[in-house]
């Protein structure tokens, strides 16, 4: 008897927790993204800039090492911080002479580039090694920062009746400064050899090809009228360099003109929106259309989706932004001038949706090993700017801007 009636329990627990079982979701394996890759173009190697906020060059230089790459010449690893090191020179001065007024800060911008390769040339990383000066291989500039910035501080915004000269004429600060630079990022080489020739910094670039005239920024804001020139208003446009301003839709093609005809494109852009992700996947999704199209599906029911793009970890419907959503996501600090990477090709992913091929500057992390693939949704909203070979625009909108 009362083996029965344990055998009859046990058999009847059994049951329950087969029926609880069959009520719990069945975790299905999730797709995820699968890209296909439409055009690409030859890159460089990714780098890593670590902690420092260089973006600006790294992004600014393998823009210029992929244009080499376009045009046959070889492939070239340029010095990130000889880059770095005599335009934070020039923004010091920019900032004293304005009393403070311009602001000095780690950050730049592509015009800090191709300015800089022509005022001061370029030279082979070989030659200055992020973090060599600390024993590293990566930059680490809080300390330099913290430096500096106090310097700078203390002449732009002393009670000074006037700056102390050398004897040369020149302000003693700025053998201070250099002072430093030197001990953080080592001292600019004058002259050095490469491949069997003796090079300065700018007959190096010279022998480079480059040209910087063939490059133009591009951006697109109703504050300003369209197809003409203007100073884009962020910080550390310090340089005040001008982009032309397009459409929207205009500037889209731009990319897409670009890319498909072997060209790279430097590409400025917020980060800060929850659907750029860490993984390497930055996404605009729909939310709202993404709840109706699930509606009633298992997915939608266990997931529960939220208005949050952060779980984003497949294909959704891309939201689409006007112009009008563009200006107002400038105009109240929505859309800020976060970082600096490179646009080199086109891939769509399964449900057909395009997405740019990006080239970041944090070193191989993420699913894609330091490539991102960022939808074309989120760069038409969060694009501030971006760089072009002047030859990578369609023949109309050039003509529209008085370019040749």
């Amino acid at each position: 008897m009362k083996k029965t009636l344990f055998a009859a329990t046990a058999l009847s627990l059994a049951f329950m927790a087969s029926a609880v079982a069959q009520e719990q979701p069945k975790e299905e394996k999730q797709e995820g993204f699968v890209f296909t890759t439409v055009k690409e173009n030859p890159i460089t190697s990714i780098k890593n800039q670590s902690r420092a906020g260089t973006c600006w060059c790294y992004s600014g230089l393998a823009f210029l090492e992929s244009e080499l790459l376009r045009m046959g010449k070889g492939e070239y690893d340029f010095s990130e911080m000889y880059i770095v090191y005599n335009t934070y020179m020039d923004r010091a001065e920019a900032a004293i002479r304005t009393h403070g007024d311009v602001s000095f800060s780690q950050g730049g911008s592509f015009n800090d580039v191709i300015y800089g390769m022509q005022e001061f040339g370029l030279i082979p990383e070989e030659l200055m090694r992020p973090g060599v000066m600390y024993g590293d291989s990566l930059s680490n500039h809080n300390e330099l920062s913290a430096v500096t910035d106090a310097y700078v501080a203390a002449i732009a915004k002393g009670k000074h009746s006037s700056l102390q000269m050398g004897d040369d004429d020149q302000p003693l600060w700025k053998k201070g400064l250099a002072g430093i630079y030197d001990a953080y990022l080592g001292k600019r080489p004058e002259t050095f050899e490469y491949n069997g020739q003796t090079y300065t910094p700018k007959s190096f670039f010279e022998s480079t090809g480059l040209n910087p005239d063939d490059y133009i920024s591009l951006t697109s804001y109703t504050h300003h009228p369209f197809y003409k020139p203007f100073v884009l208003e962020i910080q550390d446009n310090w340089r005040w360099g001008q982009s032309y301003n397009l459409p929207i839709d205009e500037l889209m093609e731009v990319f897409d003109n670009a890319i498909m005809n072997g060209y790279t494109i430097a590409w400025g852009a917020d980060v800060s929106e929850s659907g750029f992700g860490r993984t390497g996947i930055g996404t605009l999704p729909d939310m709202k259309k993404a709840q109706e199209d699930l509606t009633g599906s298992d997915m939608a029911r266990w997931l529960k989706l939220s208005n949050s793009p952060t779980f984003v970890n497949r294909p959704l419907p891309q939201k689409w932004c006007t112009q009008e959503e563009r200006q107002r996501a400038y105009d109240n600090w929505e859309t800020t001038d976060d970082h600096g990477m490179l646009i080199y090709g086109i891939a769509k992913d399964q449900d057909g949706t395009e997405y740019y091929m990006v080239k970041n500057s944090w070193g191989t992390v993420g699913e894609y090993k330091g490539i991102w693939y960022v939808s074309k949704a989120y760069a038409r909203y969060k694009t501030m700017n971006i760089v072009v070979n002047k030859k990578a625009l369609p023949k109309e909108i050039a003509k529209k801007l008085g370019i040749k």
